[in-house]
Order: structure tokens, then sequence, then C-alpha cells
């Protein structure tokens, strides 16, 4: 197994109550519950390898602990007398955590909300969902790879897809989350939106687009502010004029340490002392780590090489597959926010639902410590979104301080660009908040590599800060770490002998240097091997060439064909692009003529794109196509799996 991958999710308010707490234990809250849950980590994403770099990326659905045996949403909304259901299709919880936010704000406009998991729900209800008068449907729906639903919208995209319900007299909105880098832009969210109309339902207000790679906050907000009014005026009704802050967590805080306290794990209680397989998100694998060494030669960015122990776990991983990991936050970080919180983080709390109707009776592993919840289940270096700001200010003794946040909270041109700079371009996190607004304090960024922020504070990557002290030594019991392994579609070609060429700069290299040992290992066992071919780049040969020696022997051996760009090596910039045009011949002999396989693997925004225009460039010119006819070919390609990308940005 080769270098790890990892990848937080998030996870946020889901459901209305009334307001319980005081001001301490509002404050703590924010960091608890308007924060990040770790354990409701995604999936089925698209995971990120840990290398210097920022990385962002929308991509869903939540682990639920509990789940509702009654899944009739229409039942659950007329018991308590709601009219507005917010579904979500989350995989990193963003999506939740908007579906939350609306389902709050439905009590300003009379319309009392819930939120709804279409995995938990029975979908086909939305027949009768206008049973319910002046009732609304709002769909929050995020589109993950290459234009897929999440997991827990799958069943629900489906059922869209193959069946002709009548949805005559349905109300609905959507707002869609997604990436621009990525060529399947909200995707989903798209085409639902279009479905629920053929078949019969209301478009309340128009489709709203997020773009994770601008600043989706602010589509939401800027969609959700427009959204309110055509509701109010589809319906007839008018705003309460209230500003509605209620929270669905009711704090209980223990004076003796209950019987059952979760100390990390992400299901089952002492799940990491008692292992026992099927070994997934829910029920991590405590792998020992073999080997940990750094693959940069000079410079000041890190690539780590891990190797971790899977052997007697009954865990199967195959060349291509995403391993997943689970990291803790750093000590001292946690420390610093239950002193600025004035709170003892020893103290056994648990966080309890007081909607009676909500499948989610905790918004993570409940009971636990503070110490645990900050450190295990929550993302406590996430900027913090603009309504935990709104709600923060509240809390201000500072009459300035209260009014910034305010500020930054708001609609105003100037709020915006205020948040904008302040918030995301300076980095601030929740500790950086609490030191520069002694008198309050907000959520948290998700970073997963180190780097230094314009305020000149150094921001440690939760992951790889983690791993690089997990070290193992001779004498000493390896280090573990809780992992479990995502399945891909980023497969081989089933013969050996189809010619592929890989494209992989950077640490795009990782699932196919698999590719490579497996292909040789299919070459010692005499079986026939096709062209191996690999485009890689990187920076400086002499600094982050990775696995050079390695690839270098394979290509002595005859097994693997390398194309090599060092894009600083010379005055002018060479990236991997550059040399697939130069090799078009090479490129359409695998592809066109011999029905070989392609893989991208690295960068979405520049390289995957550049990559992508070439192939096509290719494509027409040495196939002799119209531009329309080779992008038909090259979607073609992707149907029959000839073509795969596993893309960041």
């Amino acid at each position: 197994m080769d270098e790890t991958e990892a990848k937080l999710g998030t996870q946020s308010i889901p459901e209305v109550s009334d307001s319980l707490f005081g001001t301490i234990d509002i404050i703590l809250l924010t960091l608890l519950v308007g924060g990040v849950s770790w354990y409701l980590l995604n999936r089925h994403k698209k995971t990120t390898p840990i290398a210097n770099g920022r990385s962002y990326s929308i991509q869903p659905t939540a682990m639920s602990l509990q789940t509702s045996s009654d899944n009739s949403f229409i039942k659950k909304l007329q018991s308590s007398g709601r009219s507005l259901v917010v579904f979500y299709g989350s995989q990193t919880g963003t999506a939740e955590e908007f579906a939350g936010r609306l389902a709050k704000e439905g009590v300003r406009y009379r319309m009392k909300g819930m939120v709804a998991d279409p995995e938990e729900c029975d979908m086909e209800e939305l027949v009768n969902l206008k049973s319910i008068p002046n009732s609304l449907a709002v769909f929050c729906l995020a589109t993950y790879g290459e234009g897929d639903p999440t997991d827990n919208a799958m069943e629900f995209y489906e059922w869209l897809q193959n069946g002709d319900a009548d949805l005559t007299g349905l109300n609905y909105a959507m707002f869609g989350l997604g990436n621009k880098t990525y060529e399947h832009y909200n995707e989903v969210a798209i085409y639902v939106d279009k479905r629920l109309e053929d078949l019969g339902a209301t478009r309340v207000f128009d489709l709203g687009l997020g773009d994770d790679d601008a600043n989706i906050e602010d589509d939401f907000i800027t969609w959700k502010d427009k959204f309110w009014p055509a509701v109010c005026e589809h319906f007839g009704i008018e705003s309460t004029g209230e500003d509605i802050s209620m929270r669905q967590y009711r704090l209980q805080e223990f004076d003796e340490i209950p019987e059952r306290v979760f100390y990390g794990e992400m299901a089952r209680l002492h799940s990491l002392k008692n292992q026992r397989p099927p070994y997934d998100a829910k029920n991590p694998y405590l792998s020992k780590i073999k080997v940990n060494r750094e693959l940069h030669k000079t410079g000041d960015r890190s690539c780590m090489h891990i190797e971790f122990d899977i052997e007697g776990s009954k865990m199967r991983y195959d060349a291509g597959d995403h391993l997943a990991v689970y990291p803790v936050n750093n000590s001292e970080l946690v420390e610093k926010i239950g002193k600025l919180c004035g709170k003892d983080l020893n103290t056994v709390f648990t966080l309890i639902n007081t909607d009676e109707e909500s499948s989610k009776k905790h918004p993570f592993p409940c009971p636990c410590t503070y110490r645990t919840a900050l450190t295990h289940y929550l993302d406590i270096t996430q900027n913090p979104r603009t309504h935990v700001l709104k709600e923060l200010s509240e809390y201000c003794s500072d009459p300035v301080e209260k009014e910034k946040l305010k500020l930054m909270s708001s609609t105003k041109p100037e709020g915006k660009a205020l948040y904008q700079k302040w918030i995301i371009e300076d980095n601030r996190n929740i500790v950086h908040i609490l030191e520069d607004m002694p008198s309050c304090q907000p959520a948290l960024d998700h970073l997963l590599v180190e780097y230094t922020t314009p305020t000149g504070r150094l921001n440690k990557g939760v992951a790889t800060t983690w791993l690089k002290l997990k070290v193992p030594k001779d004498g000493e019991e390896p280090p573990t770490v809780p992992i479990f392994i995502r399945k891909s579609q980023f497969r081989l070609p089933t013969k050996p002998q189809t010619p592929i060429i890989m494209i992989g700069p950077g640490t795009g290299l990782a699932p196919f240097r698999g590719f490579i040992q497996e292909r040789n290992n299919s070459k010692e066992e005499g079986k026939p091997v096709g062209d191996t071919i690999l485009y890689f780049g990187c920076r400086k040969r002499a600094e982050d060439f990775i696995y050079e020696e390695e690839l270098l022997e394979y290509e002595k051996n005859g097994l693997l064909k390398l194309h090599l760009a060092f894009s600083r090596d010379q005055a002018h910039k060479v990236y991997v692009s550059h040399l697939l045009e130069k090799e078009g011949d090479e490129v359409w002999k695998v592809i066109g003529d011999n029905n070989g396989h392609l893989y991208i693997c690295g960068d979405a925004k520049g390289m995957a794109s550049d990559v992508r225009n070439v192939i096509l460039k290719i494509i027409q010119e040495k196939g002799q196509m119209t531009e329309q006819q080779a992008q038909a070919y090259l979607k073609k390609m992707e149907t029959q799996k000839r073509m795969s990308a596993d893309v960041w940005s």
C-alpha cells in the first residue's frame, strides 16, 4: 500500500429547536455543533493525497449512528405541524449544513421545517406532499466525481431516472453544490431540477448553483436571500421579521463519568480497542505504520511515503483504491481552545437533539469529553461561515468587534469584501479569531497541509502534522492509525496486454505506482503486458522527482516508457500537456488504433483541463474528426471506462 490519502467531512445543524444554553455554552457549542464533525466523513469521495498544497472539495454523505425505523417523512411533517422539508445530498456535509440553515430560517416565514436524508426516507412519498397545506420541498444536492450523485442521494436519483411518478402539486426549489474545475459542474442538481419539473412539480424559485472553487458560501446566501421573498410571494405569506436563532441540541454535562463514554470511536463503543471486521468508515481498522519517509530530496515542500500494514484485517485493497485515515487535531490547539473558552476539557457532556422526530440523536458520538470532541470529531481549523459569525456577534462585549462580525455576516458588498479579506484570505480559524477578537469566536478551516497564513501565523494541516509524527522506530511498537478503504472505479484494464497511458504529475503519481507494480508483477509471471506509458511532471528533477530510482529501473527493464516534464529546470515552463502535444502519434496509437486506456490523476483546475484539451486536439487531428466528433469519441471512451480521471482541486 502506497501513499496515504485523507479527506475530512463536514456536518452541521439538521433540525430546529429552542435555545437552551447560556453564553459560555453557546460559544462552546458553536465549536462543537457549528464546527465540522470528522466522524461524518464522506464515504466514497475523491480523496486528496497528502502533499503540500491546499485542497477543497465538495462531496458527500454523513454517517449516522441512529436511523429511524419509520421512513415516512410525510408522517413526521404531519405529526409535528411542519410544512417545509429540506432534503440534502451530501458527502462532506456542506449540503447538509445548508439544508439545516434553510430549515431553521423557515420559522421566520411561518414554515416550520425539518431536514431529511433521502437515503432514510421513502422518496416516493413526494407524490403525497401536496396533501400538506402550503408545503414545500427544498433540495440541496451536491455533485461529485464525474457528475455522480452522492451516496445518500443515489437511490433517489435512480428513482427519478427510472420512474414516472406524477408530482403535480409538489412545490420545490433546488440549490446545487459543485465545483467548476470539474467537467460535470453541478450536473446532479441541474438534472434533478429539470426532472422534477418534467414530472409535474412546480418550481417555486430558480435553480441556484454554488461553486466550491470560488466562494460557495457567498453563492448560497445570495441565492437564499432571493429565495425567501419568492417563497413568500408564491404562498402569499409574509416574514415575521424576527431574527431566528434556535438550537436543536440540548447540552447535558455530567458530574460523574457515565458508564458509556466515547473516546474517539466512530460508531461502536470500544471499537478501537476491541477490533473486529468488517472494517469501513464506521469501523476503521487500527493499522500499524511500517514505513514513513520523506520523498522530496530538497526544498521546503513535503511529500510523505507511508506504508500501512493491513495483513490479517480481511480488508481488500486494489491498485487505484483510496486509503482514508482518521487523523486527530493538534493537542496544543485543543488545549488553547479550552483555555480561551474557560472550560475543563475533561468534562463529560452530551448533546441531545430536542427534535424527537429526528433520526440523528447526537451530532457525533456522545457522551464524550470536550477534549475528545475537539480532538477527534471536529475540524477546529476551518474558516467560519457567515451565519456562525452572526450568531457569535451576539456574544461580543466589545461593540466594535460585534459590529465587525455582524457586517461580515451580512450580504452588503462591504461585508462580503471584509469577510473575504479578514476570514478567507487572512485564513483565520477559531483560535485566531479568539486571539484577535477576545470577546467572541467562530468556526473553522479545513486544511490538509502546513503553510503560513497572511497574518503571519503558521497553520498546521491536520493530517500531515499528525502523520509526520507517526514514524516507526526500532525496538518500539509501530504507531497505529485508524484507516478504511474506499473502493474506486479507477482500475487497470482486465487484460494486461491492453496498452495504457497514465498522466500524473506530482502526487498524481500515487495510483499509477500501484498500476506499474501490478503490470510488473504480470510481466514477471510471464504474461504479455501491453505498452505502459507514464507522463510525469514536477518542478525540479533534483528536488521533487518522487520515486525516481524506482521509475527509472522499471524503464530500464523495459516495462515502462517515461515522459518527464520538469517545469522549472529551464527558462520556459514545460508541463505534461506540452509533452502530450509532441507525442500525438503515440497517444493516438494507444487510444485510437489499439483501444487502449487513458488515465489522468492530479490537479483538476489546471492540469486535468489542459490535458483533456490536448487529448481532444489529438483525437481531432490524428483521427481526422471534427471537433464535435472528437468530443463524442472522448465521451464514448469515458462510457467504456477507457478514459478515467481521479482529480481534485
